[in-house]
């Protein structure tokens, strides 16, 4: 019997999988205070899937950084983040909360021998990996192979590192006709869009289902509950990415 072809799965985390709460701004928090030398008044929106390096520039100018002082402050942030989310770590475990259908989706997914699950994310590698450890998810996904804001600070361009990383690892050539995002923002379905990758679009957080609809998304899911509904949008997906 012919396997079927593998299906690289590529899941995005905050609000889609797992939701922290503030504790992502408290970090920005205090990263900033330490990193500048005062508060900041101005914090990143919640829920926008925006790279944190990206989001990490808005929020240094939006507080009234000088314009020539933010490309240097950046990465002196983004080598301190990780380190800020680690000493919450116990927080991640108190206040974050699974999604919905999280857990059973992800087993599925796993379970599935064609489909080779992981992420592609706006967090920077270190911060992903804690948020899932914190969940006890990174069990379903194979984090090496994914495609985090610390490759790239422009998402679409995280979907060819992750194939790329796949191929290398799995020997199998992964393309848009092979490739499917999940996720819960418009930044998810840009990512795709751009990116060359279907798009499940799941309305579990500040996005609803008819604006990723609108957006673009190739399916869209009211949330993760309906295993055989994510499994048929899976294959639907790809099948139409083809």
């Amino acid at each position: 019997m012919t396997e079927s072809p593998r299906v690289l799965v590529l899941w995005d985390i905050d609000r889609t999988l797992v939701y922290v709460g503030d504790i992502d701004r408290q970090v920005y928090r205090e990263a900033f205070a330490e990193i500048v030398g005062r508060p900041a008044e101005h914090l990143p929106a919640r829920g926008t899937g925006v790279t944190m390096p990206l989001a990490i520039r808005s929020l240094l100018l939006d507080n009234g950084v000088p314009e020539p002082d933010v490309p240097h402050l950046v990465p002196r942030m983004v080598e301190l983040l990780p380190n800020r989310l680690a000493a919450h770590s116990e927080d991640l475990r108190e206040q974050g909360v699974l999604m919905p259908g999280a857990v059973a989706a992800l087993e599925a997914v796993r379970a599935q021998p064609n489909l080779v699950p992981t992420v592609v994310t706006g967090n920077l590698k270190p911060n992903a990996v804690l948020k899932l450890e914190a969940f006890d998810l990174g069990r379903y996904l194979d984090t090496e192979i994914g495609g985090y804001s610390s490759d790239n600070d422009h998402r679409p361009a995280l979907v060819a590192v992750a194939q790329k990383r796949a191929q290398a690892k799995y020997g199998s050539a992964f393309a848009r006709s092979n490739t499917v995002i999940i996720g819960d923002s418009l930044e998810d379905v840009r990512t795709g869009l751009e990116g060359g990758a279907p798009v499940i679009g799941v309305a579990s957080g500040k996005t609803t289902a008819a604006e990723l609809t609108s957006a673009g998304a190739d399916v869209v899911l009211d949330g993760l509950e309906d295993v055989p509904r994510l499994l048929d949008a899976i294959a639907t997906a790809t099948a139409s990415g083809s």
